[in-house]
């Protein structure tokens, strides 16, 4: 019997948990992950389709600015819980 947890793998076409995933044909989120944290997992889509994060290196400086106030508005710094758009925004687009 296959789990839970690769059923919903396999229909998102993910790798593994935890490992986010772009997502170009849906509508309104950029991308998916499939977070777990202890013994819960949730389906995670987070991220404005069409709108660039600054990564982790931005290279001018209104892209450092971008970064900042994004991070400040969304209080990324207290962001832990890896069943949380937030905190996957946080940590692969910003």
């Amino acid at each position: 019997m296959v789990s839970e947890i690769k059923k919903k793998l396999i229909r998102y076409d993910l790798e593994k948990v935890n490992k986010p995933k772009r997502t170009p044909s849906h509508p309104t989120k950029s991308h998916v992950v499939l977070g777990k944290e202890g013994d819960k997992t949730k389906l995670v889509r987070f991220g404005q389709a069409g709108v660039k994060g600054e990564g982790d290196s931005p290279k001018t400086e209104k892209g450092k600015e971008r970064r900042a106030s994004f991070r400040a508005r969304h209080n990324c710094s207290e962001a832990k819980n890896k069943l949380t758009a937030n905190y996957w925004s946080c940590k692969e687009k910003w």
